[in-house]
């Protein structure tokens, strides 16, 4: 292991040398490499605490969602879905799932206290509505609201009803390294944030995972149906904006999109970036469709947050530079020394906080209020947004 690491290292300093970045190359060994946790482990919860239902499955992330409610002690009891071409892969990964004739029958059954989809994303604000009027709770994918008619009646709902209404933000709730910055903010590592900067690229090819179909479905082209490039993948990152800068109100201060490569789809957006301003901290946003084909994952997400005291970046799902196989890459630098974290050990507490608060009614896992600012900042941006145009 030690032979790997010397001859990794020797390599890296050479590509610096060759770059003619001579200065860069003493940097190398002095990078202290470690892991974030010593062993694997799991926040032990009892089985069964509540019960859970899920309707629709048309985005993969439903199998993320379920899987996180599932280590919380969720009891999957029930599924429907419209396009029962998704039911079988579905139910293949959980056959507990009992499969239902109608959106009706979980609604009507009073022993599910929550409800979990990844619908079509124009039609998951209004399934919400009608699960908080069923009195259960409600957790959807990203984006969990499209518009800023949509929010407004959600949070209407909400605050009649006093059930949860959650969004996933995955790359968050889902990504042990940016749970580990999470950990490390919140100790002052880095002193008080300044800036976040999310870089969040995405791969447009037609592989859709899990979900048994070969191809992109009609409604991801459209941006009537998924709301925009900053309102679908880019409400993660006002997510994480407010997050580690503690943000409880923020502003837009510029935003952009285009669809500058897909003219055969001109109702899908490639690209688009936002700059924040918060009481907080302020923020940089891009989000893209342009991850090429030799990357070895679906986007190389980064997340730089800088403090007062020194920085942190996350590289989230590979590290092409390091040679370090795989995500959850932590790097850390402050006034002591330069750190890399391996994050894979990290225990992702989302699930087991969620079903907390749907049992004890608490906001341990994510405000309420934290939850539909996110998705506001997003829909602002979004609808002032400029159009980008690049010469040919």
């Amino acid at each position: 292991m030690n032979n790997k690491k010397n001859l990794r290292r020797q390599f890296l300093k050479d590509s610096v040398r060759a770059s003619g970045l001579m200065i860069m190359a003493p940097l190398i060994d002095k990078v202290t490499c470690k892991a974030s946790a010593p062993k694997p482990k799991e926040i032990i919860t009892a089985p069964n605490r509540i019960k859970f239902a899920v309707i629709d499955i048309d985005h993969p992330h439903i199998y993320g969602m379920t899987d996180a409610i599932k280590r919380g002690g969720g009891e999957l009891v029930a599924m429907y879905a419209k396009n029962t071409e998704l039911i079988p892969a579905f139910n293949k990964a959980f056959p507990e799932a009992k499969p239902v004739k109608s959106e009706k029958e979980i609604l009507e059954d009073p022993s599910i206290h929550l409800v979990l989809s990844s619908g079509i994303p124009d039609e998951r604000a209004p399934l919400g509505i009608r699960v908080m009027q069923h009195g259960k709770d409600y957790l959807t994918d990203k984006p969990g609201i499209i518009t800023l008619e949509q929010l407004a009646a959600v949070k209407k709902v909400q605050k009649e009803t006093k059930r949860i209404y959650s969004i996933m933000y995955s790359e968050r709730f889902e990504n042990k390294g940016t749970e580990k910055a999470s950990q490390l903010v919140k100790a002052g590592a880095i002193g008080k944030v300044i800036q976040t900067i999310n870089l969040a690229p995405h791969r447009i090819n037609n592989n859709i995972g899990k979900t048994g179909l070969a191809v992109r479905p009609p409604w991801f082209w459209d941006k009537k149906r998924y709301g925009g490039i900053l309102t679908d993948i880019g409400s993660h990152q006002f997510d994480q904006y407010l997050h580690f800068t503690g943000s409880t109100e923020a502003q837009v201060l510029m935003s952009q999109v285009g669809n500058v490569h897909h003219p055969d789809k001109p109702l899908f957006e490639d690209f688009g970036d936002v700059m924040l301003s918060g009481n907080g901290g302020a923020g940089y946003i891009r989000v893209d469709w342009f991850t090429p084909d030799g990357l070895n994952t679906w986007g190389d997400g980064r997340l730089t947050i800088m403090g007062t005291d020194g920085y942190i970046e996350v590289r989230k799902n590979t590290d092409i530079v390091s040679g370090n196989k795989g995500g959850n890459h932590l790097y850390l630098v402050d006034k002591k020394e330069m750190l890399h974290l391996d994050c894979n050990n990290e225990v992702l507490p989302f699930g087991p906080l969620f079903v907390d608060d749907v049992l004890n009614r608490t906001e341990t896992a994510m405000t309420q209020a934290h939850c539909f600012l996110a998705t506001e900042l997003a829909l602002k941006a979004q609808k002032s947004a400029k159009v980008m145009t690049v010469k040919k």
